[in-house]
């Protein structure tokens, strides 16, 4: 991945771990398409040589003392647009705080392994590289309407599916989920089936914000149940999320463990051709931002179909263009459009429940 005009993305490091900055300092400078322009060991300390040093992208560590991640997180936009990737522990507290991250602007974020000297690993390295080349690269988020829960639903739950929603996302999904899921209305004559890639523990967390903000219901998937209309199912981290009919025919939730696919797990094209796999018509399949092609055979084989619509999210609206330009490149995506129309274009397929009288 070539940096514009072939200067060096200028990296700063923020940690209070002293061991931490040294660990992805090293790891940074391995590339040499990377320059660290300096290191900050607190909140304050970061946002003074952001002023300074100008840099291309922050790394920022969730949790420290004084000025947390969060905190700092919210300076750093005031002081200007510098993409920023977040660094976070393994914990539901960390989970929380990096969702809220996200909301608030952040790129993306690492994991650090829970135990730390693993963050030498091969794979965590080449991560954390990809991670900064990609934030670098990225676009302004767009502002998000914070919408208010419906906590009286007008309609009676539905027992009959008429739509499935299928959605895949990567790399800036978390802020763009929540511009889509609540602008759906309670009334939606669909039911949502959501893979984001991320790890385990983080997708419990982004389901519960955006259940918190959306007048649909929003939760993280559950092995063996059934797919209701007017719910939105987000894949666990690790764990593939499939459709599959049931003794009564009524299409049901199943996770795996299966292999990778892809490097991924969960992954769009396993949900998708899953529910390809069923039979089930009146499918709407959405390919919003992220790096790679992971969805893009999924669309194929759902459009052997023909009561299936896709929705590309287009390029100018996209942190990283990689999966809605690999499927619009199949050349089966019906509608690519930007991130705000994306939720007005599902509703025009799918449409609302009848009201109960």
């Amino acid at each position: 991945m070539e940096n514009k005009c072939n200067k060096k993305i200028r990296v700063l490091v923020v940690d209070d771990s002293a061991f931490m900055r040294k660990v992805i300092s090293d790891i940074l400078e391995s590339d040499s398409s990377i320059e660290l322009v300096g290191t900050a060991k607190s909140g304050i300390d970061a946002l003074e040589k952001v002023r300074k040093l100008k840099p291309d992208v922050v790394t920022l560590d969730i949790k420290m003392p004084g000025m947390d991640g969060l905190e700092c997180l919210e300076e750093l936009n005031k002081v200007g647009n510098v993409p920023v990737v977040m660094l976070s522990s393994i914990t539901q507290d960390a989970a929380e705080a990096t969702i809220q991250a996200l909301e608030k602007g952040a790129i993306d974020f690492i994991t650090k392994p829970s135990n730390i000297f693993d963050i030498n690993s091969k794979e965590k390295k080449q991560e954390i590289i990809e991670k900064v080349k990609i934030a670098s690269k990225s676009v302004p988020y767009l502002k998000i309407n914070t919408r208010v829960k419906n906590k009286e639903p007008l309609y009676k739950e539905s027992t009959t599916l008429n739509n499935i929603v299928l959605i895949g996302t990567s790399t800036g999904g978390p802020k763009a989920l929540q511009e889509v899921i609540p602008a759906i209305p309670e009334d939606v004559n669909a039911a949502f089936l959501v893979v984001q890639h991320m790890p385990p523990g983080f997708t419990k967390s982004l389901a519960e914000r955006l259940d918190g903000m959306s007048k649909v219901r929003v939760k993280e998937a559950e092995n063996d149940e059934l797919i209701k209309t007017g719910y939105v199912y987000i894949a666990p981290g690790d764990y593939h999320m499939l459709a599959e009919r049931d003794e009564k025919s009524k299409l049901k939730i199943k996770l795996t463990k299966d292999p990778r696919v892809g490097s991924h797990r969960p992954s769009v094209d396993v949900l998708l051709e899953s529910v390809s796999n069923t039979g089930f018509e009146n499918v709407v399949a959405v390919i919003m931002t992220g790096m790679g092609g992971d969805g893009s055979e999924g669309i194929k084989k759902l459009k052997e179909n023909k009561n299936v619509s896709v929705i590309a999210q287009d390029e100018k609206t996209c942190v990283v263009f990689g999966m809605p330009k690999a499927a619009i490149q199949t050349g089966v995506v019906d509608i690519v459009t930007p991130l705000s129309e994306i939720s007005n274009e599902i509703m025009k397929i799918v449409g609302v429940q009848k009201q109960w009288t």
